[in-house]
């Protein structure tokens, strides 16, 4: 497989994709006679602005993928009580745990058994290309433009935005999870924290560098800062390794096109796509991290811990530094500070550990069984607007919220202080369903009220911004054969990587290996590995 041919198969899709356009007309088919075509009756029931959104009230069911924090009735919640009398449409959601997810859509989707939506359903790339082939996933570029006038202004505001979306075949089949990427904190969401009580009994600084980011873990391990007698304090702990090294391979200039694409970026100096992580400088990022690890300045358990034990240490006030949303309400320790963009040892400083604003691309999809599809667009067009979207995120304002003199947006306290002893989760769940995230939406800072927009986390966003990603990338979408590829070979390059990461970090391997990892990286298959990156990427650029 060379280039010449991945060229022809491009010419042959783009090909198919203009014939199917030209014998689809884009549309439904109208009935011959006087009789009424399903869209014809459809347009009538249908209001154009305002709510209701439809005159007689119609019902719908949606596949649904539900978080553990959140109700086990979406339709008696308040939201969807609410917006249900609004819109005069009825949604019956079917709640699937987020952890069954994928199963059990994927055989919906392969038995036929699926219903008029799929809704925060985690629909992934290839599927959204291939289902929207098939038809079972509805083309959406002309209802949008007529029926979605917050989405269209979206997509014009941030092109990039359309591009994330807009399929090989030039369709979009899907509305997401989009993250403002003025929302800075959101996009970073998990900094990599320190503990600033320590930092002071140290005398020491804020790190701002990955030396003396070194120098506070080796004193934190070498001084009892909590005063217990005991050896205990960990510099570093979090979840396995990779956000650590996330966090850290800005300070080599690596990974400047953000975290949707965390094995390419640009090279400044040629300004062509760059295979990073086996780059002769990024054999430092991982010298620099096995350092850390063999000196025992990293949890031993880093690469087996699972989170709620991760946690559970974590409330025992030991940890130097983590990486997580923010210690005090994941792990119920005020005092940590959130580092900015570290500098490293030739100079560069960039803060790379931003996610791709569209984070769940297919949040949203609407099927051929829907009969109702342009009032369906109206129905989730209403949430990527400012009204709708403070309604879904914030409930009904006297009722959950209130507006303070100062014009934000604060929960009452029956919610963020509950009689009942509930957590703040707990006692929201009754009222909103967007706790675990990957629903369809537009978040902003005003009217989302997480971990990310505590002063903590807004402060790391302030420190980040100089030395942020500039030219932040969606993630990008393959056609069905180049998708074929990076399941298998592209898979295995990955996972080798990971896989021998960890060896040289830990010590298994020695670092004297190096080349011949990378010769073997290469041997793997990377020639054709980039050749479709770059493929998907020109075709990225394209989508306006």
């Amino acid at each position: 497989m060379r280039n010449h041919k991945w060229a022809s198969v491009m010419l042959t899709v783009a090909m198919s994709g203009s014939l199917l356009s030209a014998c689809s007309g884009g549309g439904k088919e109208v009935k011959e006679g006087n009789e009424p075509s399903p869209e014809t009756e459809e347009v009538t029931n249908l209001n154009l602005t305002g709510m209701p959104i439809v005159k007689e009230q119609i019902s719908l069911t949606f596949f649904t993928g539900k978080a553990a924090t959140n109700g086990n009735n979406f339709e008696e919640t308040l939201v969807w009580k609410e917006y249900a009398k609004m819109s005069n449409m009825n949604i019956t959601f079917q709640l699937v745990p987020f952890e069954n997810l994928t199963e059990k859509r994927n055989l919906a989707l392969a038995g036929g058994d699926y219903p008029d939506a799929f809704y925060s359903a985690r629909v992934p790339a290839a599927d959204l290309m291939k289902y929207g082939a098939q038809g079972t996933f509805i083309k959406l570029n002309d209802l949008i433009d007529k029926y979605a006038p917050n989405f269209k202004s979206l997509l014009e505001k941030y092109p990039d935005l359309k591009r994330g979306l807009t399929m090989p075949d030039g369709n979009i089949y899907s509305f997401p999870s989009f993250y403002s990427p003025e929302f800075l904190p959101m996009l970073i969401g998990t900094p990599l924290w320190v503990n600033k009580e320590w930092l002071d009994k140290l005398n020491m600084p804020e790190p701002t560098t990955t030396e003396e980011l070194y120098q506070y873990l080796k004193a934190v391990k070498e001084t009892d800062l909590n005063g217990n007698g005991e050896a205990d304090e960990i510099p570093y702990a979090g979840g396995g390794i990779n956000p650590l090294l996330e966090q850290l391979r800005g300070a080599w200039g690596f990974g400047n096109r953000g975290l949707g694409h965390k094995y390419v970026d640009v090279d400044p100096e040629t300004n062509e796509l760059r295979f990073f992580r086996i780059d002769p400088k990024y054999k430092e990022v991982i010298e620099y991290v096995r350092k850390l690890y063999t000196e025992g300045l990293i949890d031993k358990e880093i690469f087996t811990i699972k989170t709620a034990a991760l946690y559970a240490k974590g409330q025992k006030g030991v940890f130097g530094a983590t990486i997580n949303p923010n210690p005090k309400t994941q792990l119920n320790q005020p005092g940590y500070v959130g580092l900015g963009a570290l500098e490293g040892p030739h100079g560069d400083r960039l803060y790379s550990h931003i996610k791709v604003p569209a984070v769940w691309p297919g949040a949203f999809v609407i099927t051929d069984k829907n009969k109702h599809p342009e009032a369906t667009v109206r129905w989730i067009d209403h949430f990527f607007g400012d009204e709708g979207a403070t309604f879904y995120f914030m409930g009904i304002e006297g009722q959950t919220y209130r507006t303070t003199p100062e014009g934000k947006l604060e929960f009452v306290e029956e919610i963020t202080n509950n009689p009942e002893g509930l957590t703040m989760d707990q006692a929201l769940a009754k009222y909103i369903t967007w706790l675990g995230g990957s629903y369809p939406g537009y978040v902003q800072e005003k009217y989302f009220k997480g971990s990310e927009t505590l002063p903590e986390s807004i402060e790391v966003g302030e420190k980040a911004k100089p030395y942020a990603v500039k030219e932040l990338w969606n993630s990008f979408n393959y056609t069905e054969e180049e998708t074929e590829f990076r399941s298998t070979v592209g898979s295995d390059i990955e996972s080798y990587i990971t896989e021998m990461e960890a060896k040289f970090i830990t010590g298994s391997q020695p670092m004297s290996d190096w080349d011949k990892y990378v010769e073997t990286v290469k041997k793997m298959g990377l020639e054709d590995y980039m050749t479709i990156y770059k493929q998907a990427y020109e075709r990225y650029k394209g989508s306006n």
